[in-house]
């Protein structure tokens, strides 16, 4: 007899990632998959795990199937000493990583800063951690537990921030050393799996709470929708994703091409040159500049950039604007110049 169905569907979620890494790496000399290869070991996959459903049942999954193709596996569980008790909680939980066999597992504790809220805060210190710990231990890749449901609440944060095509793609299944096996399993799915191995999760009481944005679209916004549009938003939200990814990832590929082209050969970029380009590409030209003088990305929204593409458009002698992180941009001699302000 077989396993239950939802443990053979992340299982094979994960089986599919774990063998793009393998191929993804295995021709590289200076990968870590290479250089493990070399040394008579496998490449070692980490999993990024709070405890919660989503990253146990990815837990278990990368357990199970990394030695059956030769891979190691092993995890990071982030402490982000947000809550009481939050460390004994990490503890705990790397103790339970540890019993499904994997190894290496770190325990990682983070100080949370304020720039760009809570919710960014956290996350910008999580991945900190974890490309940290990614490089120390010479992980191939890093695996995350979001699902088609967190997929669908990102794309309809992206909707109501109004910040273009990218934000509603979501996130991507492939982020450099980041893969999300996940995103095409709905959460009851993967919960589900947990339930059948008698898996015991930890429930992060921030996912209730309606003081976090990303809480209020879950428990709010998307059962609403569910019941007035029926079932189905979730699965059309996710799709939208993958479409907008797309056409985003082709928009990006034509603004890095015009960016090259407008650059001034004394420094900013040429405005009679952005002027020609359609406004899509224009914009994307101008948020790449931004985001290279220093302006976070996670900060940056459309009414900065259309502020911005109105002293291309529309320039009137406007004074130079300031954007998020201390940068400011102006035009001087036909040229937009971006820089601290």
């Amino acid at each position: 007899m077989g396993p239950h169905p939802a443990v053979a569907a992340i299982r094979l979620a994960v089986r599919r990632v774990l063998q793009d890494v393998r191929d993804d790496n295995s021709s590289d000399a200076n990968s870590p998959v290479h250089n493990s290869e070399a040394r008579g070991d496998g490449p070692l996959v980490l999993v990024a795990c709070s405890g919660g459903a989503d990253s146990m049942a990815l837990a278990t999954a990368l357990a199970f199937e990394a030695p059956k193709l030769g891979m190691r596996a092993g995890a990071v569980t982030v402490d982000h000493g947000l809550q009481a008790g939050s460390d004994t909680r990490a503890r705990e939980v790397a103790v339970r990583l540890r019993a499904l066999g994997l190894d290496p597992v770190d325990a990682i504790g983070v100080t949370v800063g304020r720039q760009g809220g809570p919710e960014a805060a956290a996350r910008d210190a999580r991945y900190a951690a974890l490309d940290a710990a990614a490089r120390d231990r010479g992980a191939a890749a890093v695996l995350l537990g979001h699902t088609r449901d967190d997929q669908a609440e990102t794309v309809l944060l992206g909707l109501a921030r109004g910040s273009g095509t990218r934000s509603l793609s979501g996130m991507p299944a492939v982020n450099g050393r980041y893969r999300r096996p996940f995103l095409l399993l709905d959460r009851h799915t993967v919960r589900e799996a947990c339930l059948a191995q008698g898996i015991d999760v930890w429930e992060d009481p921030h996912n209730h709470d309606p003081a976090y944005t990303r809480s209020r679209v879950r428990h709010e916004a998307l059962p609403v929708l569910e019941k007035s549009l029926g079932k189905g938003v979730i699965e059309a939200l996710a799709r939208t994703a993958q479409l907008s990814r797309d056409d985003a990832d082709a928009l990006d590929e034509w603004a890095a091409c015009a960016e090259r082209d407008a650059a001034h050969g004394e420094g900013g970029l040429d405005t009679a040159r952005l002027l020609l380009l359609p406004p899509a590409v224009r914009r994307r030209v101008l948020r790449r500049a931004a985001i290279a003088a220093g302006s976070p990305a996670g900060s940056l929204f459309a009414r900065h950039i259309e502020e911005t593409d109105r002293l291309v458009t529309g320039w009137r002698g406007q004074k130079p604007l300031n954007l998020p992180g201390g940068i400011a941009v102006g035009r001087r001699n036909g040229r937009l110049f971006f820089s601290p302000s």
